[in-house]
Order: structure tokens, then C-alpha cells, then sequence
């Protein structure tokens, strides 16, 4: 085992409190933390690092995102190998550990395989939870076909989109498809219950599974101890999905009082994600996505904020997503800016840790900064609750980060 590490001289933000408190210290042993006080800490073998009076805080939490969607314009992964899209995602992987995003979690595509790879140290990158391939129905956000092809994708030896996805239709269909994803070791299940951006040929406000096939879905994945994620825009989507278990909402752009009401009664989640819908207006034309795609993508921005302001006063709790595919990504933490044109900095910041923790069912080894829970560390050049333009850059002011004890980048 490594030597323990002593971080010294620091101002620590544990997202549970209101601000950063200067004059701390953090003993790291092994993966977790070990120790935390305002007083010195004594250890006899451990590295000293001296933090220059800099705030630590836990590793950001990224719950949507897509590590293996590596074109903006989907289709164009019908001619990537699952070769070509794993060295992708390595370099993807790499670029979210170095902004700071020590956890995220894959709503659609990871698989195990990719999972194991990071954490054997194989590749640098975020600790993944992942859902395996999403599940859609026939002709919904998740059936990529165009209209000439009528048979359905079976093979994902030499296309990326069919290993990404997966269509099922009926109650029954649904139910072995979450149970294949579950032997898969996925640690939820997506599934699609409205129309998509990225997607051509489905309305934003479509109806996509039934209640029954949702409760399948849902069954299976209680049975199995995890939860399942819902791609869902409209109040009507949402509605259907909370009614039949759903536990977490991703996007719900376009939600409004009544269905914010039922989520936040069901114990729920919103991941939103505003960031994708900027990036695909700014520029996801010169990446190949179409016009009607964009127009879709326009009626989902304009609703982006108010879903913010809706679920606060419902008090839904919304975690921290990004959604952006392929080249894109690199706007990841720019998710923060957005937030904070109707958020206080606290509370993104809150949903970047302690909701997205409390997501993944961690909220005792993630998001906050206590001994036992994992040593996922961020140092920041700065007050992150007074500037979150510190979190931006590509990682620039972060000169410190930790994920698991072991030190990612250290450039004090």
C-alpha cells in the first residue's frame, strides 16, 4: 500500500456546510479518508502536501453522461467499430478525470468491460456507473434505423450505435432486456419514455413505453437492487414514468408544477442537463446533426432553465448532467454557468456533489469529505463559492486531484 498522504495548509468546502472553512487538514490512507480536522494532524509516514491555503472539496459528479456516443450526429457510429469507439472513450475518460469529475455515471453505452478497464487502472478516468446499453421501443429515441432499413440491428461486433443501444417492445421484451443489462453488471437501467433531440424521426412529445413495459422494467430492476432512469422531456412522459417507478428523470426540460409535484412526492430525481442544448445550438450543425434535429433541440433549450426553477419550488432535488456527445464534451463543466444564471453557486455546486452522491446510492463515500468516505479530492486555485469559473478551462485552476486516494494530477 502507498504511503499515506497529509494534505496541509488548506481551506476545505464540504458541500453539507454553507461555506469554506479555512485552517484544515486531510489525512489519506489508502482509498479513503482516514482523518479531518482543524487542528494539526500527526503521522509519521505520511507525504506532506502543502495546499498553499487552497480549497479541497469532493470530486464533481457528472450523472449523464456518454462516454462510447462519440459523434454528435449519432448515426455517423454506425461505421465505428467497437475498437475505434473504446479508444474514444479512453480519451474522453482521461479529459473528465483531468476537469475534475472524479464519479460519473453512463446513461447508455458503457459497458462492463470499459468499467473494469478504469478501475484496475487500465485507463484514467472516473470511477463509472454504468447502464449498459439503453433500451428503447421500436421507432423511439432509441431506434436509430433509417427508414429504408427494416430489419432490426442484431450485431455490434463492427457498429457502435447497435453496441450502444437496444430495441424491445411488450412487457415481456422490456423485462429481459433489463435483465440482460443487469447481467451485464449494469448498475441502473435506461430506458426511453419520450421523443429525443438526437434522434429523427419521433416528436419531442411522443409517448415511448407503455405503463406496463415501465413497470417491467422497474420490477426487474428493484428485484435486482437497482433503479431505473428515464429519458423523459414532457410532463405527460414524466407523469407515466414516476406513476409506473422510475426513480430518476433525465432531462425533463419541459416539466411543470404538477409533474415536479409527483416526482418530488415519489422521492425522485431530475438530472438536467442544459449545457448539450446550448453546445448543439452553438454547433452541432458543423458535426453533421440535422435541421430537424435542431429544431427539436431549440423547444428543449427554451424550457432548460424554468425545469431548474420549477423543481427547486417543488423541491425536487436535480443532479448535475451533461449529456454532450463526442466533441462536444469538452464543454462538461460549463454545465456550472448555466446553472448559476437562476442558482446560487451553493446549490450547483450542492448538485455536482451531494445529490449526485445521493443519485448513485454513495451518499456515505461520495460528495462529501469525512473519514471512510473515498479520498475523490479536488483542490481548487481559489473559492469555487464565489467564482465556479474556477471549475472551467479543461481543469486549468484545479492543480490538485485525487481520485481514490491515488493522485491523478499534482502540479503544486
Amino acid at each position: 500500500m502507498p504511503s499515506p498522504i497529509l494534505l496541509r495548509d488548506l481551506s476545505l468546502f464540504d458541500p453539507r456546510w454553507d461555506e469554506a472553512r479555512p485552517g484544515h487538514e486531510v489525512l489519506v490512507e489508502g482509498k479513503t479518508i482516514r482523518e479531518v480536522s482543524d487542528r494539526p494532524i500527526r503521522s509519521a509516514s505520511a507525504r506532506v502536501i502543502a495546499c498553499g491555503g487552497r480549497t479541497l472539496m469532493p470530486g464533481l459528479i457528472d450523472c449523464h453522461v456518454h462516454i462510447f456516443l462519440s459523434t454528435v450526429n449519432i448515426r455517423d457510429l454506425e461505421a465505428v467499430p467497437p475498437t475505434l469507439m473504446t479508444a474514444r472513450a479512453a480519451v474522453s475518460l482521461r479529459a473528465m478525470l483531468d476537469r475534475g469529475f472524479t464519479t460519473v455515471r453512463d446513461t447508455g453505452g458503457a459497458d462492463w468491460g470499459i468499467k473494469l478497464a478504469v478501475e484496475t487502472g487500465l485507463l484514467a478516468g472516473p470511477r463509472l456507473f454504468i447502464a449498459g446499453r439503453a433500451i428503447g421501443p421500436t421507432g423511439g429515441h432509441g431506434d436509430s434505423r433509417r427508414r429504408t432499413d427494416t430489419a432490426p440491428r442484431t450485431c455490434g461486433c463492427c457498429d457502435a450505435m447497435a453496441y450502444t443501444m437496444c430495441v424491445a417492445d411488450g412487457a415481456d421484451g422490456v423485462r429481459k432486456a433489463a435483465r440482460e443489462q443487469m447481467r451485464q453488471g449494469a448498475d441502473h437501467v435506461k430506458i426511453m419514455c419520450s421523443g429525443g433531440v438526437a434522434s429523427p424521426y419521433d416528436p419531442l412529445d411522443s409517448l415511448q413505453f407503455s405503463a406496463s413495459e415501465i413497470a417491467a422494467a422497474c420490477e426487474e430492476a428493484a428485484a435486482f437492487g437497482r433503479y431505473v432512469c428515464a429519458h423523459a422531456y414532457t410532463p405527460e412522459a414524466i407523469t407515466r414514468a414516476v406513476d409506473n417507478g422510475v426513480r430518476t428523470i433525465e432531462h425533463g426540460n419541459l416539466i411543470d408544477a404538477a409533474s415536479a409535484a409527483k416526482l418530488a412526492r415519489a422521492g425522485g430525481f431530475l438530472v438536467a442537463n442544459l449545457v448539450t442544448y446550448f453546445a448543439m445550438k452553438d454547433r452541432a450543425a458543423q458535426f453533421g446533426m440535422t435541421g430537424e434535429m435542431l429544431a427539436k433541440n431549440e423547444i428543449v433549450l427554451d424550457g432548460g432553465l424554468r425545469s431548474l426553477e420549477i423543481c427547486r419550488d417543488a423541491g425536487v432535488e436535480v443532479g448535475y448532467g451533461s449529456d454532450l456527445l463526442g466533441p462536444l464534451q469538452e464543454d462538461q463543466s460549463l454545465e456550472f454557468l448555466h446553472r448559476a444564471r437562476v442558482l446560487s453557486p451553493l446549490e450547483v455546486l450542492r448538485q455536482g456533489t451531494l445529490v449526485g452522491a445521493r443519485i448513485l446510492r454513495q451518499e456515505d463515500k461520495l460528495g462529501i469529505v469525512e473519514p471512510g468516505a473515498f479520498a475523490d479530492l479536488i483542490l481548487v486555485d481559489g473559492d469555487p463559492l464565489k467564482d465556479l469559473g474556477l471549475l472551467q478551462n479543461q481543469g486549468a485552476r484545479l492543480p490538485l486531484i485525487m481520485k481514490a486516494g491515488a493522485l491523478h494530477k499534482n502540479a503544486l
